[in-house]
């Protein structure tokens, strides 16, 4: 799939004065750094990136930066943003490489929720992580990884040997199995076993209490 492309001009000042000039015209500063070459100082369109943000995968994506008619593949690796009215102050690019390979976090999106035994019987799902750390291609970064919980019972835990990966997309983990999420049984749910129980052990010690009663008033007097 097409890199989206991100329009952007030259610009030849830095400095505080210039960018608050930059931003009063509807632009931001930005810079393409990376891969041994030079760093470019370029402005970009503030409408697009705002688009681009409102994604939320705008930095787990790879674009085509076009500048003076030239396209470069670039990642956005930071976005500065206004204390105040949190609006995009500043942009960095990471340019890439076709082969290259990045480490980057991805979103995690669970699957088939209604046929997981576990959710119908109460449980939850205890996510130990919302995204993974992992090395992918930089043309073939997934925009999410989804876990399939079909099967899964209370007390399941999915680990990352149970994802399959797309090809060539590695954990950057790679000395453990660890864990991504459990299905979980509530503290309501134990409350209520524990009660039920605790009402049939003090229901056995009574019936227990009773034949010791009826055994000892049968019992002949000497």
């Amino acid at each position: 799939m097409a890199n989206a492309v991100i329009k952007a001009e030259m610009r030849t000042k830095a400095g505080k004065g210039s960018s608050r000039a930059i931003r009063r015209d509807g632009l931001i500063p930005a810079v393409v750094y990376g891969a041994k070459k030079d760093v470019t100082m370029i402005t970009v369109d503030h409408v697009s990136i705002m688009k681009l943000l409102n994604t939320g995968s705008f930095l787990s994506t790879t674009y085509d930066i076009e500048v003076e008619g030239k396209r470069e593949m670039v990642l956005p690796r930071d976005v500065q943003f206004h204390p105040v009215t949190d609006w995009p102050l500043h942009v960095d690019f990471l340019r890439l490489a076709q082969d290259a390979i990045i480490a980057i976090n991805v979103s995690i999106n669970f699957l088939n929720e209604e046929e997981c035994p576990g959710l119908k019987e109460g449980g939850i799902i205890n996510a130990v992580r919302y995204e993974l750390e992992l090395n992918c291609p930089a043309n073939n970064i997934p925009e999410a990884i989804e876990i399939d919980l079909t099967g899964l019972e209370l007390g399941d835990s999915i680990h990352i040997s149970d994802v399959t990966l797309p090809k060539g997309v590695t954990p950057l983990i790679d000395d453990r199995d660890f864990t991504i999420a459990t299905i979980a049984t509530p503290s309501g749910l134990k409350s209520d076993e524990d009660d039920e129980d605790g009402a049939d052990d003090a229901e056995g010690t009574d019936e227990e209490q009773s034949v010791e009663v009826e055994a000892t008033s049968q019992k002949p007097e000497e």
